[in-house]
């Protein structure tokens, strides 16, 4: 857009601002003039401000004293003067008003977490989009962007995991101390099975005892007994010769809030019940290979609602038969915990102990409404500092401090979108 057109916009917005009379037609155009205005003025803030960025050690600072806006914000804009430049087709739309400053922030989301390479692609199947973004809302163009976004990722995953694939490796030696030792590094297709195959076997050997040779450390205990899981199929022992299956296991919140939005720009809560898939390892695959797996794996379901477990599958209530919680149990708790139950805490679910609510030594039992995860820092505090926590039917928590503190939790919640 010219100066002179700018200026036209301005008056045309001037002029039916004046008159109090003005149909819907008028108004209609007005505020066209005024979407175009903000887009050729978008378009001159991005470019100023890369020029700033180039001039100044702390060009957000300086952008965010200008506009009277955060350092946050002024970084938005920072971005997206970076995606103009280099998307010269998308910054002239932007310039012509053909496209808004959401279409461009949709193009800097979509890129956000792509290594070079991948933006650098994503910018030019962008460039290639522009007269659909001209003719697109944001979320229509967002979505498209995200489709893009998608393909370029799954068509790398498959280079990923081949190179995974090649570059698997087991090490051995022997250290100072005269232990033995063993890295390995596995693609994550193989590492599905590896691990699965170590769980099933410490299930298998350590469900009713475990050794006199554990540490106290849960974590290290829990390291500890792997490494004996290990070495049993190793030998030959329990699960050698047999395929492990991985497991996934799918949370369904009932409760959680769905943000998506249908075409018609109704909610679709109602529609669409979030679920989250968990792995048995932190992975990425390729979604062709993911749905071969999926095929001949076990997949459980374990769904849930305002911190109460409606359904998963095995048994869930062990009583006084064993102190050890099962796999079961632990699948289903962490249909509702990420973390660790204690608020604020970030330390991951796998990495902790499911703790007696009433100890077991005090009479408590082994089932699902007794259990929580717990890492091993605030275990320590439940045992030795003085710690009092409570849970009621809702697993709401209350944490009762040695100074006579009290803090309450409401239910766990495990938006699975």
């Amino acid at each position: 857009m010219q100066l002179t057109g700018a200026i036209e916009c301005l008056e045309r917005i001037t002029a039916v601002r004046a008159d109090a009379s003005a149909v819907a037609a008028e108004l209609t155009e007005a505020l066209r003039s005024t979407s175009q205005l903000r887009s050729f003025l978008a378009s001159a803030e991005a470019d100023l401000a890369r020029r700033l960025a180039a001039a100044s050690s702390f060009p957000e600072a300086a952008l965010a004293d200008v506009s009277g806006e955060s350092v946050g914000q002024a970084g938005k804009t920072l971005d997206r003067s970076e995606t103009l430049d280099a998307a010269p087709k998308l910054a002239d739309a932007l310039d012509d008003a053909r496209i808004t400053p959401g279409h461009v922030d949709a193009v800097t989301r979509g890129g956000k977490g792509l290594e070079p390479e991948q933006r650098e692609r994503l910018i030019g199947r962008v460039e290639s989009l522009v007269d659909m973004a001209a003719n697109s809302t944001i979320e229509q163009f967002g979505r498209r962007v995200r489709a893009e976004v998608a393909q370029i990722i799954a068509d790398d995953g498959i280079d990923r995991l081949e190179r995974q694939r090649r570059q698997t490796s087991l090490s051995t030696w022997t250290d100072n101390d005269g232990m033995w030792n063993v890295r390995g590094r596995f693609d994550p297709v193989t590492a599905l099975s590896v691990s699965s195959a170590l769980d099933a076997a410490v299930e298998a050997l350590f469900a009713e005892a475990t050794p006199d040779t554990c540490p106290s450390d849960p974590v290290e205990k829990q390291k500890h007994l792997r490494a004996l899981a290990f070495a049993r199929i190793a030998q030959g022992g329990v699960g050698a010769g047999r395929s492990a299956k991985p497991e996934f296991v799918a949370v369904i919140d009932v409760a959680a809030p769905s943000d998506s939005v249908d075409d018609s720009g109704h909610d679709g809560a109602v529609d669409h019940v979030p679920v989250a898939v968990q792995w048995p390892i932190p992975i990425e695959v390729p979604q062709r290979v993911l749905s071969e797996l999926m095929a001949d794996a076990k997949v459980s379901t374990v769904v849930v609602r305002n911190g109460v477990v409606l359904h998963a599958p095995g048994e869930l209530q062990l009583g006084r038969t064993t102190r050890l919680a099962n796999r079961a149990q632990r699948r289903a708790l962490n249909g509702l915990y990420r973390t660790c139950a204690i608020p604020g805490c970030s330390v991951g679910y796998d990495r902790c102990k499911l703790h007696h609510i009433i100890w077991w030594r005090d009479g408590g039992r082994t089932d699902i409404d007794n259990l929580l995860p717990v890492c091993s820092h605030h275990h320590t505090k439940i045992h030795h500092a003085g710690w009092i926590i409570d849970l009621d039917a809702n697993r709401r928590l209350t944490i009762t401090f040695p100074d006579g503190t009290i803090r309450n939790t409401g239910p766990p919640r495990r938006s699975a979108a």
